[in-house]
């Protein structure tokens, strides 16, 4: 399907995007604590939520 010039190209860029990542977050660490307190908080409510809707899912299809 891809052929190994691909691949290897696509394993590359994963490894690079990933380490630039890392970088940057740890280059805005004191920025994200001052201004994304809480953010937890939306996280634990989005799983909630997605918790709900397959509850909603298996309730309905029986």
């Amino acid at each position: 399907m891809f052929s190994q010039g691909q691949l290897l190209f696509a394993l590359c860029f994963i490894i690079a995007f990933v380490i630039v990542m890392i970088i940057s977050y740890r280059k805005d660490i004191k920025t994200h604590k001052i201004f994304y307190k809480g953010n937890y908080k939306i996280l634990i409510g989005f799983f909630i939520f997605i918790a709900i809707l397959f509850l909603i899912k298996i309730f309905f299809k029986h």
